[in-house]
């Protein structure tokens, strides 16, 4: 009899030195992606979907995946009228290939225009079990002419902007409830 109260004692005492597991909660705000929403030109208050946008981060093996079910070239595209995209975390700039109308059959409708966003970033401590995240700014250039914009954007096949105009709505990407950047095309 008292093997067994000692066997359950000794029981007792190693289940009240058990730890809660540390799992990160997926409610819990993580680093944001960049938000964009882009706006038709002639009417600068209406929103305006792209047709068969695909953004390819430079050096990046591959495009960023909008449709994790579609397969083949369709989960790189997307048709909406607001998109988020990831910054890199170990620089202070992220450059972007966006391709509008990717895939077309006819290669004069196909238009690229790269963008080079300049920000500082700053990693935060969340918790133990999610780790740090981090937040960034949007980043006025430094170097070159006088530029009030973080961004360059550059015709990247000759064919003209498809980007008419792009305006920072918000400096601060600490979430991704608003939209920071806008684009009138």
């Amino acid at each position: 009899m008292r093997k067994i109260i000692s066997i359950l004692l000794l029981f007792t005492f190693g289940l009240s030195s058990c730890e809660k597991d540390d799992i990160c909660d997926p409610a819990t705000p993580t680093t944001p992606r960049l938000v964009i929403k882009f706006f038709n030109a002639d009417s600068p208050s209406t929103p305006k979907n792209v047709t068969n946008l695909k953004i390819t981060g430079k050096d990046m093996p591959e495009a960023i995946i909008f449709n994790e079910t579609a397969t083949g070239e369709a989960k790189y595209l997307t048709n909406g009228s607001s998109i988020s995209i990831p910054l890199r975390t170990n620089e202070n700039f992220s450059t972007f290939t966006f391709t509008l109308d990717s895939g077309n059959e006819n290669a004069a409708a196909i238009n690229s225009d790269e963008v080079r966003f300049n920000y500082t970033h700053q990693d935060l401590y969340v918790s133990r079990a999610c780790g740090f995240k981090t937040i960034f700014a949007l980043d006025p250039l430094s170097d070159g002419p006088p530029v009030s914009s973080p961004f360059i954007k550059v015709d990247s096949d000759s064919k003209g902007f498809w980007m008419k105009q792009i305006y920072v709505k918000e400096y601060n990407i600490e979430t991704e409830n608003e939209t920071h950047i806008e684009v009138y095309f």
